[in-house]
């Protein structure tokens, strides 16, 4: 699964939130693995950030709220900043592997000359994994047809895996324009970024 911390529209302040959650994070759960960020002007501070932990995470998926007089903006009034952690089923690429493609032959209807309807020239290619299928007649033998068949279906797998990569992708922007202010899953406190306790998080 991923982990998507983000500070939706808040400005600077939620940037910085951001980023000492992170390394909040980075402490907490030792296999912590950065998978992409977007960052900001300022020094450690992120829009957003992508991580992959095999820790359980359901207690941090939500909102969190940072209390803290703003280190940009000293005599700014707000104190309370809000970050959103979301959770995405990562996609797994499909890689392509010949061995996983099953053929089946049958007589064809297309071009081939006097083999036409007389042997098992078309092609049907089927890639175990997904499911999809080919077929394959514009060659004149089989051999032909199953290298056209080959390339096609490696195509459309590629297809796919980039489908799903853009949908993740727009999946993660939506959730990160939809950031929820309210009753936060965790709490932190000052510059030092300190976790409150379960009774003070309100």
């Amino acid at each position: 699964m991923l982990i998507q911390i983000s500070s939706g529209k808040g400005p600077l302040e939620c940037e910085l939130a951001v980023g000492k959650f992170l390394k909040a994070l980075q402490i907490e759960f030792g296999d912590l693995e950065i998978v992409s960020q977007v960052k900001s002007s300022y020094v450690n501070c992120f829009k957003s950030v992508v991580i992959k932990t095999d820790n359980k995470v359901d207690e941090i998926i939500g909102t969190v709220k940072w209390i803290a007089q703003s280190p940009f903006r000293p005599k700014h009034k707000r104190k309370n900043w809000f970050i959103g952690v979301s959770l995405f089923k990562e996609n797994r690429k499909q890689d392509f592997d010949t061995e996983l493609v099953r053929f089946e032959t049958f007589r064809s209807g297309g071009k081939g000359g006097q083999n036409v309807n007389k042997v098992e020239t078309g092609v049907r290619a089927t890639h175990i994994p997904t499911g999809v299928s080919v077929v394959s007649t514009q060659g004149r033998d089989q051999h032909i047809n199953k290298k056209l068949a080959l390339i096609r279906l490696n195509e459309i797998i590629m297809e796919q895996n980039i489908a799903q990569e853009m949908l993740l992708k727009q999946t993660m922007w939506i959730q990160h324009e939809l950031l929820e202010r309210g009753k936060p899953v965790r709490v932190y406190e000052g510059a030092e970024f300190r976790l409150l306790n379960a009774e003070h998080r309100k």
